[in-house]
């Protein structure tokens, strides 16, 4: 059964194919995995990967409760709290008065931590461009639409919780 609760017969050579998919898709987590560990080592003293993420979130979607920023990363809020101490101690964050309810609070990236990861984001985007150099346009062109395909497929399907009938 798909998501949709429609019957759909996995073929022998979808199923190796899912395999093979599989198998590239966890070799590009770890190879991802390095190089996010290499820029962070990088970046400002005692900040990891978890604490990039919350700032990638802050500067995205805007000032936003723990809770919610726990959630979004699927991280527990006592993790996400100690990455935001790491995160103010660097400037890179502050917490506000929520607009909503005055009685909490928000957290935002400040502009430190604006320039901070704009400056990630280009360092980023320069190494990509220098992975996909010899790549064709239209190769670069396919590969990011079909990623973004992908990423649409995953972010609609809940995964099989058990083996379909």
């Amino acid at each position: 059964m798909t998501a949709a609760g429609l019957d759909r017969s996995v073929t022998a050579t979808a199923l190796d194919d899912a395999d093979r998919l599989g198998a590239q898709l966890i070799r590009f987590v770890r190879a991802i995995s390095r190089a996010k560990t290499q820029l962070a080592k990088a970046g400002p003293d005692g900040l990891d990967k978890l604490a990039y993420a919350m700032l990638f979130c802050l500067v995205h979607d805007g000032p936003q409760r723990t809770g919610k920023l726990a959630e979004g990363l699927h991280a527990e809020i006592s993790t996400v709290s100690r990455q935001t101490r790491s995160l103010v101690a660097h400037g890179l964050v502050e917490r506000r008065a929520d607009p909503i309810d005055g009685r909490a609070c928000v957290l935002a990236a400040t502009d430190e931590g604006c320039r901070v990861f704009a400056e990630n984001r280009r360092q980023r985007n320069l190494w990509i461009a220098e992975v996909l150099a010899d790549w064709p346009d239209a190769d670069r062109s396919c590969l990011i639409e079909l990623l973004d395909r992908l990423n649409r497929g995953i972010e609609s399907t809940p995964p099989l919780t058990t083996e379909p009938n």
